[in-house]
Parts: C-alpha cells; sequence; structure tokens
C-alpha cells in the first residue's frame, strides 16, 4: 500500500494500536499471547504521545487485578510494581469541621476493595510495555497519532503521526520531519478519555447514535511522602459532602502506599463531577481547599508533596459506551469509557476490552481478513464479566441528578439489591440526559466562591503544580487547543458565565487578558489567551466548554505532562 500523502514514509502491521495504557497494552500482549498458541506470526505496533509508556498515565488508582490474573497470571513472578494490597476500607462524609464515618457493614459488597491493590499506574503500564516489547511488539513512545487514514471505501486503514518541527505559524522550521504513517489490517484505538481521534471515528461512523451523551468528571491528584508513623499501608479512604454542596457531584480519594524503597507514600486526589452548574467553581481550588479540612490535614503536615497531576474521568458506564467497531478497527479502553464509577476503577475494564478486541482481531487476521468490521468484539464484550460490572451499578450516575444525599442513597440500595441477586427488583435504566457542557447557569445567577489563598505547604497554585507534573511542550509549535470561532470565549463565555475556563481548566491554560480592541476575539477590552505549554492533557476543556468551541488535538510528541510514578 502506498503513502496517502508522498512526504511520509510508510509502515506495514497486521495491527496498529494507538495508546500504550492499560487497554493498549493489554490488547498487544494478548495478540502476541494468541500468535504464540497458534504457532503463527503477527505483526503489532504501539504509538504511544507521552515521550515515555507511562508518562500520561494518571489514576488513583486502586487496581482490580481480575483482568491481569488472565492476562499474566504469574504477574507476581514477573516482577510486577504492585506492593500494597487494600487492607482497609473506610468511607465518611464531610462537613466543613467535622467527619463521620459511614459503617463498613451498610456499604454495598461491590464497594469493598479488599483483594485489590494501590498502585501507581503509570508504573505498571511501564512494566507491561516491558512485557509487550519481550513478546516481540514494537512500541514507539513520542510518537503522536493526529490522523486516521481511509481508504476509497472508507474504511480505516491506519494512522499517521503528526509533523515534527511545524512552527506556530503553521510553517516549516529548519527542523521539520514528516509524520510516518502506519498501516494496518485493523486499528485499535486506545487513546484514553476524550481521545481527539476516537471523537472523529464515533462522528464518521455514527458510533453514538442512540447511546447516552458520555459523563465526565475531573480527578485532581497529588502524591505526597508523609509521615512515616502516620502511613497507614493498604488504607483506603473515600468521602463525600464538604467543600462542595449538595448539588454539585464528586468526592475524595486517599490511599496509603509503598514501593519497593518502602516509602510512606500517599495518594490524594479530589473528583468533580463536569455536570456542575455554578460557573465560579474551580476544580483545582476546591481540592486545594479540601486539604485543609481538619481530617485531612493533620496527614499531611510535615511531609511533602512530589507529583501533581489531572485527568478527565468517564463516568457515563453502561448507558453512555458506544458502538465499538467499525470498518478496519475498534474502540477500546477508555476511549469507549468503561469506568465503574461508585467502584472509581476502570483499568480492569480497560483491559479486557483490549483483550476481547486482540482475540477478535487476531481471529480476523489468521482468516486473512483486513479492514472489514470485527463484529464479534462489539458482539463479545456484551456476554464478559466487563457488562456485568457495568449493568449492576448502571444507575448510580445518573440517579444523582436527585443530589447526592438522594442520589447515593438511591446508587447504594440499588447496588445492594443486586447483590443480594434481586436485581430484577430493578430492572429498569435511567437516562443521563443532557451532555456536561450544558449545564452551567449565567454567573450572575449563581454564588461567587470565595477560595482562600494558598499557604504553599498544605496548599498550592495552579503554576507551582503544574511545574510538579513535569509538563513540557515545544513553545514553537501549533497551538493544539483550538479554537472554532475565536470570538466566543469573550463575546459568548466571558459576557454569560464570567469565563469559566480560566477555572476549570486544572493548569492555568486559559487566561482572559487586556487586549487592543482590534485583536482577533477580542471585547470590552478583553481578549482568551491560552498558555498551551502548560496542558497537562486533561481534556477538561473540551468536555464542559459550553459551546463546545475549544476543541483538543494532540501536541507534537513527547509533549505533555510525565506522571512515570503518579
Amino acid at each position: 500500500m502506498t503513502s496517502i500523502r508522498a512526504d511520509r514514509d510508510a509502515m506495514e502491521y497486521d495491527v496498529v494500536i494507538v495508546g500504550a495504557g492499560p487497554a493498549g497494552l493489554s490488547a498487544a500482549i494478548r495478540l502476541k499471547q494468541l500468535a504464540a498458541e497458534n504457532n503463527r506470526e503477527i505483526s503489532v505496533c504501539i504509538l504511544e504521545k507521552g515521550g515515555e509508556v507511562g508518562a500520561h498515565i494518571l489514576s488513583g488508582a486502586v487496581i482490580d487485578p481480575l483482568a491481569l490474573n488472565e492476562l499474566i497470571p504469574d504477574w507476581k513472578d514477573k516482577g510486577a510494581p504492585i506492593h500494597t494490597p487494600v487492607t482497609d476500607d473506610q468511607f465518611w462524609t464531610f462537613s466543613e469541621t467535622g467527619a463521620t464515618k459511614v459503617p463498613n457493614w451498610t456499604l454495598p459488597k461491590l464497594m469493598n476493595n479488599h483483594g485489590n491493590y494501590i498502585v501507581s499506574l503509570g508504573r505498571v503500564c511501564k512494566w507491561m510495555g516491558e512485557q509487550a516489547e519481550a513478546l516481540g511488539v514494537e512500541i514507539y513512545p513520542g510518537f503522536a497519532a493526529a490522523e486516521v487514514l481511509f481508504n476509497d471505501a472508507g474504511a480505516v486503514i491506519g494512522v499517521a503521526t503528526g509533523d515534527m518541527g511545524v512552527g506556530k505559524d503553521g510553517e516549516k522550521k529548519g527542523e521539520f520531519q514528516p509524520g510516518m504513517e502506519l498501516h494496518a489490517k485493523y486499528t485499535l484505538f486506545a487513546e484514553g478519555v476524550r481521545g481527539s481521534l476516537s471523537q472523529e471515528l464515533m462522528k464518521k461512523f455514527n458510533l453514538r447514535d442512540g447511546i447516552d451523551p458520555q459523563k465526565y468528571g475531573i480527578g485532581i491528584k497529588e502524591l505526597w511522602q508523609i509521615d512515616p508513623a502516620k502511613h497507614k499501608p493498604g488504607l483506603v479512604t473515600h468521602s463525600q459532602g464538604w467543600p462542595l454542596d449538595s448539588k454539585t457531584g464528586g468526592g475524595s480519594f486517599l490511599y496509603h502506599l509503598t514501593n519497593e524503597n518502602k516509602d510512606a507514600l500517599v495518594a490524594i486526589g479530589f473528583v468533580i463531577h463536569l455536570s456542575y452548574e455554578n460557573p465560579w467553581l474551580s476544580p483545582f481550588d476546591e481540592f486545594q481547599r479540601f486539604k485543609l479540612h481538619p481530617h485531612i490535614k493533620p496527614l499531611l503536615e510535615g511531609g511533602k508533596r512530589l507529583v501533581y497531576g489531572a485527568r478527565a474521568i468517564n463516568e457515563g458506564g453502561l448507558q453512555s459506551v458506544p458502538k465499538l467497531s467499525f470498518a478496519g478497527g475498534a474502540l477500546i479502553g477508555c476511549s469507549a469509557g468503561f469506568v465503574n464509577l461508585p467502584r472509581i476503577k476502570g483499568s480492569h475494564n480497560a483491559m479486557k476490552t483490549g483483550m476481547l478486541a486482540a482475540e477478535a482481531a487476531f481471529d480476523a487476521v489468521k482468516t486473512d481478513r483486513q479492514h472489514d468490521e470485527l463484529h464479534a468484539y462489539n458482539d463479545g464484550w456484551k456476554k464478559s464479566w466487563v457488562f456485568s460490572d457495568l449493568y449492576k451499578v448502571r444507575n448510580v450516575k445518573p440517579g444523582l441528578k436527585w443530589g447526592m444525599t438522594l442520589g447515593t442513597l438511591h446508587g447504594g440500595i440499588h447496588m445492594w439489591l443486586h447483590d443480594l441477586g434481586l436485581g430484577k427488583l430493578v430492572g429498569w435504566t435511567l437516562r443521563h440526559g443532557k451532555a456536561d457542557n450544558e449545564y452551567l447557569k449565567p454567573a450572575d445567577q449563581m454564588p461567587v466562591i470565595a477560595y482562600p489563598k494558598p499557604d504553599g505547604v498544605i496548599t498550592f497554585d495552579k503554576l507551582s503544580s503544574v511545574f510538579l507534573s513535569n509538563t513540557n511542550h515545544e513553545e514553537n509549535q501549533p497551538v493544539h487547543l483550538q479554537l472554532r470561532d475565536a470570538s466566543i470565549p469573550v463575546k459568548h463565555n466571558l459576557a454569560r458565565y464570567a469565563g469559566p475556563e480560566s477555572r476549570y481548566c486544572p493548569a492555568g491554560v486559559y487566561e482572559f487578558v487586556d487586549a487592543d480592541e482590534n485583536a482577533q476575539g477580542a471585547a470590552g477590552g478583553k481578549r482568551l489567551q491560552i498558555n498551551a505549554q502548560n496542558c497537562v492533557h486533561c481534556k477538561t476543556c473540551d468536555i464542559k466548554d459550553p459551546l463546545q468551541n475549544i476543541h483538543w488535538v494532540v501536541p507534537e510528541g513527547g509533549g505533555g505532562p510525565v506522571y512515570s510514578v503518579m
């Protein structure tokens, strides 16, 4: 097959995978396992936009080893960086000054984390990458898949990496290098939440027809090294309540973990559902304020913040999973959205869907098929434990429209009935309704939120936080945060919602600054400045922008955060 673009070289593979996260790596490993079992060669390539495998991986992360046990049963013997089994579960409700522990016996069994592990998911992915390469998978970190390639019949035939060495003005610089085309019989998209190519494919192939809109949260996380005397390895703590009001969904997580050096580590984070109404709300500042709670602050005092990160999370569950297959490829993992929201877990489902897609792709390649639809995968996942995992909790997220108290009670009863084998009593499925970008109310109708200034000890500002995310982008490159209409941020978002992009972004990318009245997009002496170098690739802007005017596309490969220990 010749290149789509004359100046690009092309490489041929049986299967190309976009993204070296849990889903993409599981798919690659499973393909090579099947090839060995069937005494057949299969060429597999993974493209990863991060500078190294694991660089862009951010999760809580408590993992259920269910899929890993299936994929690599001897993972312990092979040195997987999984050191901290869960020993204790705690769930709390917070008021501004107090905390009430919810008795464990009242919590549905689905919420039990025993048998799971607290990990750095980035390190787990790095280890999985090593396992994949040992099996013969070719992994190319630092290469961002920027374009889907189609044949004349409209089927996906691979992807192309982005050109390197293009300036902000769109002109080629001296170090220009054209992208590479990677052609495949089947292409699996494992981009994670709100992947730009996955969004394109959903539209082109109408994969979301008849499907509820995807729902999202933003998760903000810090890794701390604390006083060993306060450290309780294996303790998993979650909370609801303060600082959020009853209408704003979200909550905290706090996980005590260790590593091979026996460091006293705590992963602390906050998740806010992106269906919130108040444009004055800042998820970053809500998290910083949360750390000042008298139940949390003493744990962090005397400790040191090591790393910061933020990432959008799929929360739609079963109702929001699109059709997964199309001519020439499939969506796997968080590209499609398989997070179990009440469990705050998605890695097990991401890995399993990668494995299921791999099995369908291998069977197709084995019979000399190419560029057709992998119906076996789209149909098969509904018969797997992934489907049952999501089915049991399908009404938890949409029930939160009644408020956190009533919604949580409804979800708890729903899960309890499934645990007791009485799921038929709750056979209905609630719908999600609106997309998250449609929820904001005008700024003058909502209360302004006054956040405390950071103290530099427990709480911090955005810029010092971004520094700890190890984020970097080549400055002179096209801005990857594109505005479909440059006038909308000021004329609509600033005028109606007081510029929410300056608050929902956890990295200080968007600022309204003084401008000449003649400047593009300027009105009332203001313009939107986009500090793209700060972008931590969370995708919140692409999700929450009221008119969906912000379009997140991949920057040059290798740019972005480096979360390798997160």
